[in-house]
């Protein structure tokens, strides 16, 4: 009997400290990386998700979407 509730007492314990460690952050996978587009316009290097996308490829900001396309209209 003493067997048993020693073994309980132990895989209570284990079950704690792995719910534990998911809590502090071991359990949440860790974020994609976006990858890494140039500018269009002017070449600067930004992540995918804060570019914006244009006619002529991907742009740093709303100015030089704007001038890039107006430099070069559609065909």
């Amino acid at each position: 009997m003493k067997f048993l509730i020693v073994l309980l007492v132990i895989v209570a314990v284990l079950w704690l400290v792995r719910g534990a460690g998911r809590r502090i952050g071991g359990g949440a996978p860790p974020p994609l990386q976006d990858s890494i587009v140039a500018c269009a316009q002017c070449g600067l290097h930004l992540p995918s998700g804060e570019a914006l996308p244009g006619r002529g490829g991907v742009y740093c900001c709303e100015a030089h979407r704007s001038t890039h396309e107006r430099a070069h209209p559609p065909a």
